[in-house]
Order: C-alpha cells, then structure tokens, then sequence
C-alpha cells in the first residue's frame, strides 16, 4: 500500500515522504489517525497545494513538544503501591500509573507517550522512564516507585 506522509511518523518517514507499508498498518492506523493519504494522483495533487499548511502544523507540534520537554527536564515523580517487605509490588506499575501521577504533579501527559523499555515495574526502586513527546522529541523522567 503505498502512501503519502501529513506528518513525520517514527521509523517509517518524513512529512510528504512516499512509502509502501503493509495494508493492515496503512488502513488501521496511518489513515484513520491522519498521519498519511494514499498516494493517488488526486492526494498528491492536494498534498502539493497544502505542503507549506502541513509544514507549519508540523512546526508547531514540533516547538510545543518541545516547551513540554523542557518543563519535563529534571522531573520526578514517586508512587506508592502495595508491597511485600522484600519490595516486591502486588501488582506493577504501568505507563497508565506514571502518566495519571505526572498529571497529578501538573504536568501533562498521555499514557501512550511514557514508554517502559523494560515492560512494567514489579519492584521497590528507582527507575527511569522515556516519556516520547514527539517523533524528535523525548524526555527521561525519574520515577520512585515505594512501598505503602
């Protein structure tokens, strides 16, 4: 399925870039989310006539995830969960508890941009955290995660 890129996507292209991708990614996720259209002589067409539109959006996405980056740099958040007296957690803390306590601290984010290289967290400690922000931009939080 070849398709043109609205916005840069990560590890597949640019903003106006055409690639082929497998059917199933193109029509589940690439279209419906608006990151790309097909590649037909129509949508080319259009895409050309709105490229300086679509650059400026991309701009602005790319200088606001960066302002949330810098007010990201240095942050650290601590969660208390349940936990045995060796530090193991009842349960594990996910993107979706990292994401609801950085909020909670007032800074804002989505649980789909928290990403856990290592999967969830199953233990007591301190860990870092990846927080992707844009296809350029990321963060690493800290996050402590303490017995309650």
């Amino acid at each position: 399925m070849e398709l043109i890129l609205l916005e840069k996507v990560k590890n597949l292209g640019n903003l106006g870039d055409k690639v082929t991708v497998k059917p199933g990614y193109g029509r589940n996720f690439l279209l419906p989310t608006g990151k790309a259209a097909r590649a037909n002589a129509e949508n080319i067409a259009a895409f050309e006539a709105r490229r300086a539109e679509y650059e400026a959006k991309a701009k602005e996405q790319l200088s606001g995830a960066e302002g949330r980056a810098a007010k990201l740099e240095g942050v650290e958040v601590t969660i208390a969960v349940n936990a045995s007296p060796e530090g193991k957690l009842f349960g594990s803390v996910t993107p979706r508890d990292i994401a609801e306590a950085l909020t909670a601290q007032g800074q804002e984010v989505d649980k789909s941009e928290v990403i856990q290289s290592e999967g969830p967290f199953r233990n007591v400690g301190e860990f870092e955290v990846v927080v992707s922000l844009h296809a350029d931009v990321q963060q690493t939080v800290k996050v402590k995660v303490v017995g309650a």
